[in-house]
């Protein structure tokens, strides 16, 4: 048995044991994509709990950006940035429901396939930007172009990265906003957690008729914090199974791997953002794994881990995490 077998997604999940009928979302199939996430646009596919969907997501900048000469103010418009795929609606999954998700399997799309990473004037952690107002002048524009396999990271002559893909922003559909791609909330969204990537389940509430799965912004590494405000932005081939969980009910997304449980929380100031992620760890190793609630928040205090996902985004992102030794 691996851990797959004896995950909450395979244990709970109502399309857990069947054959999944597998389906290719591709950028000819989708047409449009979309730089809002709510409950109004076209659906591009319908699925039933169990299937495995092939999506093949766009850059973060839309392909826009091909050479080290281009200038993202040049070659950008805001706020049309970090295209989304979707929405996919998944059968039966209702207010109140949990739509799982997992990453089986990123790959680099293209014969000779690269990412891009960029330095945007008033964009990143390190600069003022329309949230954080200050008198400086912009940082340069800076384009890196890397080239990338599915072991390697080709950052430099100097330095040599590994390969570690994860999906950038991942939601389901908030009940009756619809909500920038950019910005991460309880529905998910540009969440830009690492751990995110194959071998992860991410758990979405839902709160919307069938869920309304949104996916892209793939990166092909990151760094916690994502501190200059792009990762290593490429086009992807990404592999999901999703599957439906009836009547689990929570506020934030919820990350599950190997090893740990992750709460993830996203808000300003970032403080804040770490405060959501232990409070929803707390409160799910009370209702699931017979904590008392005082005992779990002083064991957190010793044993949990942080991640950040980013600084750089209209809200910020942390998850909160628990090695699942500790829960038996």
């Amino acid at each position: 048995m691996t851990w797959l077998d004896d995950s909450i997604m395979m244990q709970r999940g109502v399309g857990a044991h069947r054959e999944p009928v597998q389906h290719h979302l591709t950028e000819e199939l989708q047409k449009t994509f979309h730089y809002t996430i709510g409950p109004y646009s076209q659906p591009v596919l319908h699925v039933k709990p169990g299937d495995r969907i092939v999506v093949d997501t766009r850059d973060a900048f839309g392909g826009k950006i091909r050479e080290e000469t281009d200038k993202p103010s040049q070659v950008l418009q805001m706020p049309f940035v970090n295209p989304q795929n979707g929405p996919i609606m998944i059968e039966g999954a209702e207010k109140g429901d949990v739509v799982a998700v997992h990453i089986e399997k990123m790959s680099p799309r293209g014969a000779d396939p690269h990412g891009y990473c960029c330095m945007i004037p008033n964009f990143g952690a390190l600069t003022g930007t329309d949230f954080t107002a200050l008198l400086n002048e912009p940082l340069p524009e800076v384009v890196r172009k890397i080239k990338i396999d599915e072991e390697n990271v080709y950052w430099s002559r100097r330095n040599t990265l590994p390969y570690r893909p994860h999906i950038g922003t991942l939601s389901l559909s908030p009940e009756l906003d619809s909500i920038n791609s950019l910005t991460p909330d309880q529905h998910g969204g540009n969440m830009d957690v690492p751990d995110m990537g194959p071998g992860s389940i991410t758990y979405l509430p839902v709160r919307s008729p069938g869920g309304r799965l949104f996916i892209g912004d793939a990166h092909a590494c990151q760094g916690d914090g994502e501190v200059c405000g792009t990762a290593v932005e490429y086009a992807s081939r990404t592999t999901v199974r999703v599957d439906l969980i009836k009547q689990w009910n929570f506020a934030w997304p919820r990350l599950e791997n190997e090893d740990a449980l992750m709460s993830i929380g996203s808000a300003r100031p970032l403080e804040d953002a770490t405060r959501i992620a232990f409070r929803e760890l707390v409160l799910w190793m009370v209702a699931e794994y017979g904590f008392e609630k005082w005992d779990a928040y002083m064991m957190l205090s010793q044993a949990a881990k942080v991640r950040l996902g980013n600084f750089v985004d209209p809200k910020y992102t942390v998850g909160a995490m628990v090695a699942k030794r500790y829960l038996k």
